[in-house]
């Protein structure tokens, strides 16, 4: 991956107009982005999340994909295991603000959630021109949804929607006109945002920048909106998490291994554990793990790889780093799993980041099943609030669908917490001469 990452941010440096006033996203020197102003997004300031936080994903069809949802839950129970976050995701396809609105109270205030983020705006924007009226409506339920939560004590994470593609098969308008407003209802939660002090999730302007850079760099084919042009693939969707994490405050890092060679000593930061150290192999036990890739092309954009290539993941979220001290060779091999690579000294001194070189991981196997086991997880919310809290069931005795199917869910988080299980995995330093 390291090697794509120069060349994707060199393309979108390289392009980025500066003649823009500091109100504005800087945006690509491109005519297909004249007509766009997109207003400056505040930066993270620390992290949002608190430990034992209960965090709600909510939003339309495209969070009921459960793929940004289920890269967040991943990420934060295998890189951030320390803050014991519990997730639910609440996707409902073709739900607008108003929607949510509606349910809220029934499907997710009734678990107290202590932080929320939404993803709104797609079908808001009803696939058409942008119009003052339709932005007020769409904004009227996002300030109802916002003060809701706020309500409760629970803090807010606002998403923008995101964007569309070339064509989208059930809308007349052309992808210019929708993503204008898409842009406009993005301006409107970034400035409600601002005005009920909650904090802003900036969707659309990367889908939209990183899609243009890679659909230079890869061809027509590759399309961050997805094939339908609103349903994202992994690559897209990599980059809506991304998002939300950054808007989280999450800092990325995970961890760092100093081996000092000289005096044979080696030391880990929280979240790992030196077993042994013994001529230049140090045995590790982690309970937190590195984001691990899956395997892909970095021009399909339904890899998660290509995704995480574009936002740099391994800089932005993923930092695992070797250094070692005290070494006098010129270069050494360094052994992690079932690779092995050469470094100089130098390299070795300042640290690498494991997660960018390596592409394969002693974490791999492990990861696989947390993750798997939370896409279990997510599939059954889909089906508790969906079928049986709005089914039959529900209608019913709600009461009880609630308590019968919560004792099923339970059995699906504990399966999660059984799979992420500390990993124990060793680093060969060889000095070469």
């Amino acid at each position: 991956m390291s090697t794509i990452r120069p060349l994707i941010f060199a393309s979108l440096l390289a392009c980025l107009s500066t003649a823009f006033a500091d109100d504005w996203e800087l945006k690509p020197d491109a005519a297909g982005f004249a007509k766009f102003k997109a207003k400056k997004a505040p930066s993270p300031t620390g992290l949002l999340l608190r430990k034992n936080d209960r965090l709600a994903i909510i939003g339309d069809s495209i969070t009921e994909q459960k793929m940004y949802s289920r890269i967040i839950e991943t990420y934060l129970t295998t890189c951030l295991p320390h803050l014991k976050i519990g997730v639910r995701q609440y996707g409902w396809g073709g739900e607008t603000a108003e929607g949510f609105k509606n349910r809220m109270t029934n499907d997710v205030l009734r678990f107290k959630p202590t932080i929320a983020t939404t993803s709104y705006g797609m079908n808001d924007h009803r696939y058409t021109t942008y119009d003052e009226k339709n932005g007020q409506w769409y904004r009227d339920n996002q300030q109802a949804i916002v003060q809701a939560f706020k309500a409760v004590g629970a803090r807010v994470v606002l998403g923008s929607p995101g964007c569309v593609g070339p064509k989208v098969p059930w809308s007349k308008s052309d992808s210019e006109t929708m993503n204008l407003n898409l842009c406009e209802l993005r301006n409107i939660a970034l400035a409600l945002a601002q005005q009920e002090q909650v904090t802003f999730a900036d969707v659309f302007w990367p889908m939209l920048t990183l899609g243009w850079t890679a659909t230079n760099q890869f061809g027509e084919t590759f399309t961050i909106a997805g094939k339908d042009s609103v349903h994202p693939g992994w690559a897209g969707h990599v980059v809506m998490a991304s998002a939300y994490l950054k808007a989280l405050g999450v800092d990325g890092e995970i961890g760092t291994f100093t081996v000092e060679l000289g005096t044979g000593r080696a030391s880990a930061t929280a979240g790992h554990e030196v077993i042994s150290y013994t001529n230049g192999e140090v045995t590790l036990k982690s309970s937190r793990y590195p984001f691990c890739t899956p395997s892909g092309a970095l021009s399909d954009d339904n890899t998660i790889r290509s995704g995480m290539a574009l936002v740099d993941f391994p800089s932005q979220f993923n930092r695992l780093y070797l250094v070692v001290k005290e070494n006098t060779a010129k270069s050494c091999e360094v052994t992690w799993g079932k690779e092995t690579k050469t470094y100089t000294a130098q390299q070795l001194a300042t640290g690498i980041n494991l997660t960018a070189e390596f592409l394969r991981t002693p974490f791999d196997e492990s990861f696989r099943r947390v993750d798997e086991a939370v896409g279990r997880k997510q599939n059954y919310e889909t089906k508790q609030v969906k079928s049986l809290f709005h089914g039959e069931e529900g209608n019913v005795d709600m009461d009880a669908t609630i308590a019968l199917t919560e004792k099923a869910r339970a059995l699906l988080v504990d399966a999660i917490r059984q799979a992420a299980v500390p990993v124990i995995h060793h680093l060969k330093i060889k000095a070469l001469n």
